[in-house]
């Protein structure tokens, strides 16, 4: 399992920084020691996050432990796509309190620095985490899945997300339309334009996936922009506030 961690790790951001130098050439120039050091903590998140996988794994395939299915009669249709969204709701709950934990002064020091460490952050930074800030975040889906049913399709929808969110949040430009990051989903979903407010600012946008804990905690800051002038950088936010622009 840290095997396929490590290796989905490498592909997906290799792909997202490759597509990064066709979309705007140079935005990394000058940051190569940075993306060496982002692959290296990232590889050793890797071999953390696959312990607690692993064990579902085999939990899953030697025990029947888990709550994993595999046969669409076994729980009613409309079941699949609710329980994507009740892990990414339940993930984005863990990730909001304990990313805000990790903002505490000691905890910072200790293990959070190494992520914001990463000034800007590129598209190898997602998994750049210290090993016990690595770990908070590798036990969530694993414990998950021995309560709360999931199909193992929906399962793996539930990681593709993960993955592909955790990179394109830090990649330093905006992948998706203005009308989605500036219209009604935007107020609700976090897209990279949110995530650079937080590493331009620290203490506000802490979430994952949704904005709803952010919103409701009054740590929502709105959207940061970036100095190349992607589609997404705007000068607004969702909520038509103005905010200030951050070199990405």
């Amino acid at each position: 399992m840290t095997a396929i961690v490590g290796i989905r790790y490498l592909i997906v951001s290799g792909a997202f920084a490759w597509a990064t130098r066709r979309r705007h050439p140079g935005l990394y120039a000058g940051q190569g020691r940075q993306m060496r050091r982002e692959i290296g903590w990232s590889l050793v998140s890797a071999a953390i996050y696959g312990v607690p996988a692993g064990i579902a794994a085999w939990g899953w395939d030697q025990h029947g432990w888990t709550r994993i299915y595999t046969e669409i009669g076994d729980y009613p249709l409309w079941w699949l796509p609710v329980s994507v969204l009740v892990y990414l709701l339940l993930h984005d709950t863990w990730f909001y309190w304990t990313h805000r934990w990790m903002h505490r002064p000691a905890l910072f020091r200790a293990a959070h620095a190494v992520h914001h460490a990463s000034r800007p952050p590129t598209a190898w930074a997602a998994m750049a985490f210290h090993p016990w800030e690595a770990l908070t975040g590798a036990v969530v889906i694993p414990a998950l899945v021995f309560f709360v049913p999931i199909h193992v399709v929906a399962l793996g929808c539930v990681l593709t997300i993960m993955t592909i969110m955790g990179v394109t949040n830090h990649m330093g430009w905006e992948m998706f339309s203005r009308y989605l990051v500036h219209g009604p989903a935007g107020r609700w979903l976090i897209t990279a334009s949110h995530h650079q407010r937080h590493h331009a600012d620290y203490r506000c946008n802490y979430g994952l996936y949704f904005r709803f804990w952010d919103r409701l905690c009054g740590t929502d800051k709105g959207l940061g922009t970036f100095a190349h002038g992607d589609s997404a950088g705007a000068a607004a936010d969702g909520d038509g506030r103005t905010v200030p622009g951050h070199a990405a």
